[in-house]
């Protein structure tokens, strides 16, 4: 008996290319606030945060109230932050403080690559992606190259929606977690649970 049809593990998998209806054209998921109060929790001392992709400020928010927030801009204005700014622009080459984000899915990898070359070591970059970004063969070569210093992973859901629409998509059949990285970092990757 075949129940669903031929794109439903893939979907339930969080596969783009799989997904039953379209993706928002910016790959705009907003992040569920309790995301960043948990990293807050086991990631302290963050400071100087650039909120690179903030959306409508669902985790930025939380960053300004505990007063770590100095910069949060998107590549789209959506009624939050300091402007609009596209964190991909080659013509940006620094940035002295911490980069904290949930970003574009399909841009993941070049954020991670160009927040690791921006900030100065010891600087933090942290990335809250699906616990599937471990896989594939081109981000094994970026694991080896740039070692997270932590994996946080989320032991209960946390909740992306589509456009920010939280009533609509109330819960999640996706697993996430915090990718923390510090510049420099060439040790081992500690995995560690959340929530």
């Amino acid at each position: 008996m075949k129940t669903g049809n031929d794109r439903a593990v893939f979907t339930c998998l969080g596969a783009s290319n799989h997904a039953l209806e379209d993706r928002e054209n910016d790959d705009y998921y907003a992040t569920e606030p309790k995301a960043a109060e948990l990293l807050l929790e086991v990631e302290p001392e963050l400071k100087n945060i650039w909120e690179c992709a903030c959306g409508a400020g669902h985790l930025a928010e939380v960053f300004r109230k505990a007063g770590k927030l100095k910069l949060a801009t998107d590549i789209v204005n959506r009624g939050y932050g300091d402007g609009i700014r596209d964190f991909l622009d080659k013509n940006l080459s620094s940035y002295d403080g911490d980069i904290v984000t949930n970003p574009p899915y399909k841009y993941a990898e070049e954020f991670v690559t160009k927040a690791l070359e921006i900030v100065p070591d010891g600087s933090k970059v942290c990335m809250f992606l699906k616990v599937l970004f471990l896989e594939s063969k081109s981000r094994k070569k970026l694991f080896k190259k740039y070692p997270p210093k932590v994996i946080y992973v989320s032991s209960s859901r946390i909740t992306c929606s589509k456009n920010g629409d939280f009533e609509s998509y109330p819960s999640s059949a996706l697993a996430y977690a915090w990718y923390v990285w510090e510049k420099g970092y060439q040790g081992e990757t500690i995995v560690k649970w959340i929530n």
